[in-house]
C-alpha cells in the first residue's frame, strides 16, 4: 500500500501489538502509577479516560515540566494536576496519513489519539507517522530507480 493511500486506521494496525491497544490512566490515579505504565509499555504518552470519555493526555514531557521541574512529586500528584487537557486534537480512523502529520505540526503535538464515534481507538506517535512517510518514500525510490534502470536497458540511453 502506498503512502499517499493510508489511514490512521492502517497506521494503527501496523503496531506494535502491545501498544496497538488504548493505554489509558484515570485523571485521579498518580502520575507515578502513571509513569510506571509508560515504563512498562515503554511508551511516551497515556490517554486520560474517566468513565470512557477524552478528558486529556499525559506525556514524559508534562511529567518533566510540571513535576520535576515543579519540585513536586510524581507520588502526590494527579495526573489531572498536570495532564494536556485543552483542546485536545485527534484524528478519526479513516484520516489521511498527510492530515495526521499536518494536525501535529500545525499543533506542535508528538502523540495523536484516534476516535471513532467519541471513543479513543489509538494513539498514533510523531515516530509512527514519520516511520510511514519514510516507508513510502524508500519504496518510491526504489520504483523510480528500477524505472530508470529499465529505461536505459530497453534503449541504451538514459
Amino acid at each position: 500500500m502506498k503512502t499517499l493511500n493510508k489511514t490512521a486506521l492502517d497506521l494503527l494496525r501496523a503496531k506494535r501489538p502491545e501498544v496497538s491497544e488504548v493505554i489509558s490512566v484515570g485523571p485521579d490515579d498518580t502520575v507515578l502509577s502513571a509513569l510506571g505504565l509508560m515504563r512498562d509499555k515503554n511508551i511516551g504518552a497515556v490517554i486520560v479516560l474517566e468513565h470512557g470519555e477524552l478528558k486529556g493526555i499525559l506525556t514524559e514531557r508534562d511529567y518533566a515540566r510540571d513535576v520535576e521541574l515543579e519540585g513536586k512529586t510524581a507520588s502526590a500528584c494527579l495526573v489531572r494536576e498536570i495532564m494536556t487537557e485543552r483542546r485536545i486534537v485527534f484524528a478519526k480512523p479513516a484520516d489521511s496519513l498527510e492530515r495526521c502529520h499536518a494536525l501535529m505540526k500545525a499543533h506542535r503535538i508528538r502523540h495523536l489519539p484516534i476516535c471513532e464515534d467519541r471513543k479513543v481507538i489509538g494513539v498514533l506517535s510523531a515516530r509512527d507517522i514519520l516511520e510511514a512517510i519514510i516507508t513510502g518514500e524508500e519504496h518510491l525510490i526504489r520504483e523510480l530507480e528500477t524505472d530508470r534502470l529499465m529505461m536505459t536497458t530497453d534503449t541504451g540511453f538514459y
